[in-house]
């Protein structure tokens, strides 16, 4: 069984995130802001398992096409608690780092399979 970089990366991520919305919560009594990131950045994963299953090729660039909106969605909440100074730089950094890399996954399996088929 071969190994799945994004599957994998997107769990990892969501992890970080389920982590990063308890320290909002619980150290910094940010409640609103940290709902949106929890939610769009356990999103990704969670449409990527999805596509796993999908139906066809189109279902399938369909869901992938989901989850690098919410990879985007989840760097603005990232970007704003991060201006708003819910977030130090480092730890901004680090986890913006991680969504950078999803989204670039991401683009380029949809781009590949739009352009095998």
């Amino acid at each position: 069984m071969k190994n799945n970089i994004v599957k994998e990366k997107s769990f990892a991520f969501a992890i970080r995130i389920v982590g990063l919305y308890k320290f909002l919560s619980e150290e910094k009594r940010e409640y609103v802001l940290s709902k949106q990131v929890l939610r769009s950045g356990a999103a990704i994963g969670a449409l990527v398992r999805e596509a796993e299953q999908a139906e066809s090729k189109k279902d399938f660039i369909h869901k992938m096409s989901i989850a690098l909106k919410e990879a985007n969605e989840t760097e603005y909440w990232l970007e704003l608690l991060y201006k708003t100074d819910y977030l130090k730089e480092a730890e901004f950094i680090s986890i913006h780092n991680d969504v950078v890399e999803l989204l670039k996954l991401l683009t380029s399996i949809i781009k590949a399979s739009k352009s095998n088929g």
